[in-house]
C-alpha cells in the first residue's frame, strides 16, 4: 500500500535536510512534495491574511500527496504543517496510510539553524516564535533534532516507520 509521510516541524528543525537523507534510502516509486515550492503558485494572491494563504497551500500539497499516493507512490511531504492541521487533513484521506513525524528542536536551535542556512536565511527568528509554539504534537510523533544530525534522525524515522509508528488517524 502506498503511504504518505508528512515530515513536519518548525522552521529550522531540519525537515529538508532530513528529507534528503530519507530520500537517499527510499525505494521506487517514491515522490517528494516539497511544500515551500507551493508558495510560488500564489502569483497574485487576494489581499487575505497570510494565515489563509498558508492554509490554501497546505490543502493543495496534501491533496497533491494524496493523488500521488492514490496512484501507488510513497510520498514524502516536507513542510511545516502543525499537528492540528495534519489531524484535520487526514480525515479526508481515509484510504491512505498517513504518517506524521514532527521534528522538534528548541527555539534557540531553530533560530540558529535558520540564520545559518545557505538559502532562505532568517536572520531574525522573533516573528516565527509564535509559529514555533504551534508544534506541540503528542510525543509518539516527535523526533528530537537538537543534538542529532540528519543521517541519525533519518535512521530513527526509518526504524519507527518499519515498526508501524507515527500513524496518523
Amino acid at each position: 500500500m502506498a503511504s504518505i509521510l508528512i515530515l513536519s516541524g518548525p522552521i529550522g528543525a531540519g525537515k529538508t535536510t532530513v528529507a534528503r537523507a530519507l530520500l537517499d534510502a527510499a525505494t521506487p516509486p517514491t515522490a517528494y512534495v516539497e511544500g515551500d515550492v507551493f508558495w510560488s503558485f500564489l502569483v497574485k494572491p487576494e489581499p487575505r491574511t497570510r494565515q489563509r494563504n498558508i492554509q490554501t497551500i497546505m490543502r493543495a500539497m496534501v491533496r497533491t500527496a494524496a493523488a500521488m499516493a492514490g496512484d501507488g507512490w510513497d510520498v514524502l511531504l516536507d513542510f511545516s504543517i502543525p499537528p492540528a492541521f495534519a489531524a484535520r487533513a487526514v480525515t479526508r484521506l481515509k484510504d491512505l496510510d498517513v504518517r506524521y513525524v514532527e521534528l522538534r528542536a528548541d527555539l534557540a536551535t531553530c533560530a540558529e539553524r535558520a540564520a545559518g542556512r545557505a538559502e532562505g536565511v532568517i536572520a531574525d527568528y522573533q516573528p516565527y516564535e509564535g509559529f514555533h509554539a504551534l508544534f506541540d504534537a503528542d510525543d509518539r510523533f516527535v523526533v528530537r533534532t537538537d543534538d542529532k544530525g540528519p543521517s541519525e534522525t533519518a535512521a530513527i524515522i526509518r526504524q519507527g516507520l518499519a515498526a508501524g509508528h507515527f500513524r496518523l488517524g
